[in-house]
């Protein structure tokens, strides 16, 4: 599935929990940090230099992204992954994740989304030119 379609399952989820009661946030959760660790997939397979990290830990992606996209998008991308880990992870003693913060994070992967998919060299995205 495309980051997209990922987005489009968890949104939808979100709106219509019925169809999965009970642990319906978690799975929210999963289906949107699928959307970004996808995302960061298509972001180093898009240039020849940085394919191999698409195989590296997740942790390892993030630690090089500052280097190819700008900061403040680097460090969101680091902080939702984090916490949509936190969230995807049952613990007995922590309530699953908010309607609120399942919206922030949704929003926010697709913000991220759409900002790695800018970057991307040869991006028809806003015009830009090809030897970026």
């Amino acid at each position: 599935m495309t980051p997209a379609e990922l987005l489009t399952a968890a949104r939808g989820l979100l709106e219509k929990p019925a169809i999965a009661p009970g642990g319906w946030p978690r799975m929210v959760a999963l289906l949107t940090r699928q959307a970004l660790e996808r995302s960061l997939s298509e972001f180093w397979e898009a240039r020849p230099a940085t394919a191999g990290l698409s195989q590296c830990s997740r942790k390892s992606q993030l630690a090089c992204l500052p280097f190819y996209i700008d900061v403040r998008v680097a460090r969101e991308a680091a902080y939702v992954w984090a916490a949509l880990s936190d969230a995807c992870h049952y613990h007995a003693y922590e309530l699953a994740p908010t309607v609120g913060e399942l919206t922030g994070w949704l929003n926010a992967v697709a913000g991220l989304t759409q900002s790695m998919r800018d970057k991307v060299p040869g991006s028809s995205s806003h015009g830009r030119l090809r030897s970026e």
